[in-house]
């Protein structure tokens, strides 16, 4: 009797070892937990963001050639927080202003410093782009596409008197400045203008009374 007893508690201490093997699977189920929590991903940084869209741009732009536009994306993103980003903007800004200053000299053609100057006239540079514009017709009087140019900066900036004049001289030059007015919307400015409209339809008769 007294041997029996002696070995159940043998037996049940066997069993209570097995099981610590099992009441550590609880140690499992923390560490899968600590292991989501670090995979989440910290929250961008706004500037960062905004400094690498800059970029990008700025790199769109000089592939367009639109060397001025990219000037000034590319110096946003030396005020901007990545060092890395900055030094790879400031080789390409060297190679913005070194065409810059050579462009404003060195066009093989008129139509190849027209298009620059166009170029300036999309990034909202009419000052410089007028300065180019009068530079060709300098070179060439009979540049009908010069004088158009400098009608689209007169309607930009709202000089209808110098526009009309302009237009009406690069139509005398060029009939086919008439059918290109027509359809640019860059001369929306002038659409209320009779005079304009006299200018672009000479086949319509003007009104009674004028």
């Amino acid at each position: 009797m007294d041997n029996r007893v002696t070995e159940k508690p043998k037996n049940f201490g066997s069993k209570s070892k097995i099981e610590k093997p099992v009441a550590r699977q609880s140690g499992h189920v923390i560490q899968m937990q600590k292991a989501s929590t670090s995979k989440a991903p910290p929250p961008p940084d706004p500037k960062y963001t905004q400094a690498v869209q800059n970029y990008e741009s700025g790199l769109k732009a000089m592939q367009e050639h639109k060397f001025d536009k990219a000037k000034g994306m590319l110096e946003k993103v030396l005020a901007g927080p990545s060092k890395e980003l900055a030094d790879r903007a400031r080789v390409h800004l060297n190679t913005c202003n070194q065409q810059l200053s050579r462009g404003a000299t060195s066009f093989k053609t008129l139509g190849e410093h027209y298009d620059y100057a166009v170029s300036l006239i999309n990034t909202g540079s009419y000052d410089e782009a007028r300065e180019h514009m009068e530079k060709i017709l300098k070179q060439n009087q009979k540049a009908d596409f010069a004088y158009y140019g400098l009608a689209l900066l007169d309607c930009l900036t709202n000089h209808s008197e110098d526009c009309l004049r302009n237009l009406n001289d690069a139509i005398k030059l060029n009939a086919s400045n008439r059918f290109q007015a027509r359809n640019d919307p860059d001369f929306k400015n002038m659409a209320d203008d009779p005079r304009f409209t006299e200018l672009l339809y000479p086949e319509i008769p003007p009104e009674p009374g004028r």
